[in-house]
């Protein structure tokens, strides 16, 4: 079974956990590394670059010439709408889905401060906060993004901890960001496979972890009817307890200035509605209005 990854330190960690557990369960694999447009082009934000799953686009034509079976990604990057032909099979246990702050010494943040990401969601939640801080962009891989934050005189830059966390790179001088809502699905990885592949898919079935499959299913259903293809600040987390599913999804502006955020519990088995009905009542209420602004803002 050939696995199909990003060539980052990142990815590759992915793709060997996933390989490791099919190993385990008797099954022969192989990784097969593939470099991605989204870490050929780092000179733009990735929001400026205009193209749905940059990370994952160049996977899915892999995937579909047959060059490999199955691909492995980080779920955060992955369009809402796979590729024809393309199939979810398991999410594996979900890591931290926070947000933290790699800062280069002490951040008085009641200052003037320079804080670097190139997400959307991270600098609009940021600047809803601190309105009087400057964002700069940030691109690159994880080890790049670090030797950049501290080789520059920001105050710190944004990341996910579970990337961090997953190649044994996070630094003593972070602050976790527990009041900033998370991307759908971050913390989260995710294995696709052929449509038409019974038996890649069988094998990867094996590793699904339900309950990481159902909150992420929550948040990226959220992120599918409220973002209607337009790339937006756009967050939100679901846990479950016991027997029920609880979901808080946030849409900002792009100035950060706006914010919009939604919380609602139902019964864990009625968790396909949840996503869907919080993005519409959020949509009914501005975030229609909102999403059309910064679609025109975007242009």
């Amino acid at each position: 079974m050939r696995i199909g990854t990003r060539d980052s330190s990142l990815a590759l960690w992915q793709a060997n956990k996933v390989k490791v557990q099919l190993d385990e369960l008797g099954y022969e694999t192989e990784i097969v590394p593939i470099k991605s447009q989204g870490d050929l082009t780092l000179d733009k934000p990735l929001y400026e670059l205009g193209i749905t799953g940059i990370f994952t686009k160049t996977l899915d034509i892999a995937m579909l010439n047959g060059t490999v079976d199955v691909a492995v990604h980080s779920m955060k990057d992955v369009p809402t709408a796979l590729p024809n032909g393309i199939v979810q099979r398991a999410v594996l246990e979900r890591a931290s889905s926070l947000d933290i702050l790699v800062t280069n010494g002490s951040t008085q943040f009641d200052e003037p401060c320079t804080i670097a990401t190139g997400s959307l969601r991270r600098k609009a939640q940021w600047l809803h906060r601190y309105p009087h801080h400057a964002i700069v962009g940030l691109r690159g891989n994880v080890n790049s993004r670090l030797q950049k934050t501290a080789q520059s005189d920001w105050q710190g830059a944004i990341f996910a901890k579970a990337g961090l966390e997953r190649i044994n790179v996070l630094p003593q001088n972070y602050i976790d960001l527990n009041w900033m809502t998370p991307a759908p699905a971050q913390g989260a990885m995710v294995v696709v496979a052929m449509e038409n592949d019974v038996f890649c898919q069988e094998a990867i079935s094996k590793l699904n972890h339900r309950e990481s499959e159902i909150c992420t299913y929550v948040e990226r259903d959220f992120l599918r009817v409220l973002e209607g293809g337009c790339t937006a600040p756009i967050g939100a987390i679901s846990k479950i307890n016991n027997d029920t599913i609880y979901l808080k999804g946030v849409l900002f502006s792009l100035d950060g200035v706006t914010k919009l955020e939604i919380e609602q519990s139902i019964p864990l088995v009625d968790y396909k509605t949840l996503g869907k009905k919080c993005a519409l009542k959020m949509l009914a209420n501005g975030g229609k209005k909102l999403m059309q602004q910064i679609k025109a803002e975007s242009k």
